[in-house]
């Protein structure tokens, strides 16, 4: 289990380990901005809320330091909460149980919420470091970063006065991060009737588990399986040859994640039973070849259930499988500017049946050039509406166009290269950064993400590299004493 008392450096661990203990879901904040609050008026910090609900803390300049330009730090207090399917957790009542394990730090059965939690940590120890010798740091704590950044949507330019702003929400330490993709989300709702099941029929339950899943910008391009996409292919292959009708499809949870789960319940006649359990057994073997180590830990399997009341209609069932069929999932274009980066994705997220007959297909496009993001929102929606469903985007968010002659940059590179004797990489990064919308407001800030390295984001195998936080701090530390004068 955690004994983060032997864990260097002890401030960042400190308030780690104290904000594991608060449910912070995204739009579900409130204990974590109280607990900031409290914090703030403990130490004797002039803080502010705005009506979004991000919260900026002032550490005033140390003495003789004032001349010094005002640096910006920016986390964001909410986290993505998924969890292993057989692990008991309550998302607004339960702590985060973080383990030690060598070289690392995950949580029992849930994701961790490094990120970004240890960029909250980082502003705390930061803010209590009565021997920093630096000019007036602001540090913003922004709230629903996760599942729409309306924290950064709603902020006002006039919250914060610092042009220099250090983004901690980054997860590759060695890499400085100068620009992000763009993204939103289509969503389709589709209709379906109801067919009666017979009395000769068998009921089972398909399970689709163990996948990697991970973070549908950051791990887009790694091939990982996407459990909605496969459960797909085993529903649509079986109906090629038998006659079997969807009671139930229940795939993926979070729109920026890749899908780690998926369960379907098909009904069909008693009399192919055997024949489609042989089926599905025999296909597992073929994805167990087709991804090897890549996801070793894959399982399909299947269990005879109780007879459900009700099928979808065949007619929308092959409109449904179709659809999700079509629909594209991964890279789909490679950037001509930036060696290894993706320049546009599309997430196939989350596909359910709810309430009413109605089914909910969510997906994610990412992009760095914004035709590009609106080109692969069309694509999918016209999958979509193949099927009949109702189509919606969301707003989306910009993305932040990479500066190489930022005076921040210059700044941060010069202190990684004196502290670890070597060059960091200079990087754009396929996920969607919260400094896109800030850039859209503030047009002449000029701003850095950087981080300790996190694997496995918005996963139950979510973990976070121990020595990399000390370096994290050491750079993080660096830099804000070495802002240079107004």
């Amino acid at each position: 289990m955690s004994d983060f008392r032997k864990l260097t450096p002890e401030p960042i661990w400190k308030y780690f380990e104290e904000i594991c203990n608060i449910p912070r879901l995204s739009k579900n904040e409130d204990k974590i901005r109280q607990y900031l609050v409290e914090f703030a008026k403990k130490n004797n910090l002039e803080y502010k809320q705005d009506e979004a609900g991000n919260i900026l803390i002032l550490k005033p300049a140390f003495p003789g330091m004032e001349n010094r330009k005002t640096v910006v730090l920016q986390s964001h207090m909410d986290m993505v909460g998924e969890k292993n399917a057989d692990y008991p957790h309550n998302w607004f009542t339960d702590p985060i149980i973080p383990v030690v394990n060598e070289a690392w730090v995950s949580a029992k059965g849930t994701t961790l919420g490094a990120d970004d939690g240890i960029g909250v940590a980082a502003q705390m120890a930061i803010l209590t470091d009565k021997t920093l010798q630096a000019g007036k740091i602001e540090c913003l704590f922004t709230v629903d970063e996760e599942t729409g950044m309306t924290g950064a949507i709603n902020l006002m330019p006039d919250f914060f006065t610092g042009r220099t702003l250090l983004n901690l929400d980054s997860e590759d330490e060695g890499i400085l991060f100068i620009g992000c993709a763009g993204g939103m989300d289509t969503v389709g709702t589709m209709n379906y009737e109801t067919l009666t099941v017979k009395n000769n029929s068998l009921a089972l339950e398909i399970s689709v588990i163990g996948l990697h899943g991970g973070h549908s910008g950051d791990e887009i391009h790694k091939g990982y399986g996407n459990a909605v996409k496969i459960m797909t292919r085993i529903l649509r292959n079986i109906s090629n040859h038998f006659d079997i009708s969807v009671a139930n499809f229940d795939g993926g949870n979070l729109r920026n994640a890749i899908p780690r789960e998926a369960f379907a319940t098909i009904v069909l006649n008693t009399s192919t039973g055997d024949t489609v359990k042989r089926w599905i057994d025999n296909f597992y073997s073929t994805l167990i070849e087709e991804y090897g180590e890549l996801e070793k830990d894959l399982k399909v399997s299947w269990k005879e259930v109780g007879l459900p009341s009700f099928t979808m209609d065949k007619k929308n069932q092959e409109k449904f499988l179709n659809a999700l069929n079509c629909c594209p999932h991964g890279v789909m274009a490679w950037s001509q500017d930036m060696d290894d980066l993706v320049e546009t994705s599309t997430n196939l997220a989350s596909a359910k049946f709810s309430d009413n007959n109605t089914i909910r297909i969510i997906t994610t496009q990412r992009s760095s050039v914004e035709s590009s993001k609106y080109d692969a929102c069309d694509m999918v929606e016209s999958c979509l509406n193949l099927a009949g469903a109702k189509v919606v985007h969301s707003d989306g968010y910009p993305g932040w166009k990479p500066n190489l002659k930022s005076e921040i940059l210059r700044i941060t590179r010069k202190s990684y290269l004196e502290l670890f004797g070597k060059e960091p990489m200079v990087r754009a990064i396929h996920a969607g950064l919260e400094c896109g919308l800030i850039y859209e407001k503030i047009k002449n800030i000029d701003m850095i993400s950087f981080g300790p390295t996190i694997r496995g984001a918005h996963t139950p195998e979510e973990k976070i590299e121990i020595k990399t936080v000390q370096m994290f701090w050491d750079l993080l530390l660096d830099v804000v004493t070495n802002m240079p004068v107004k």
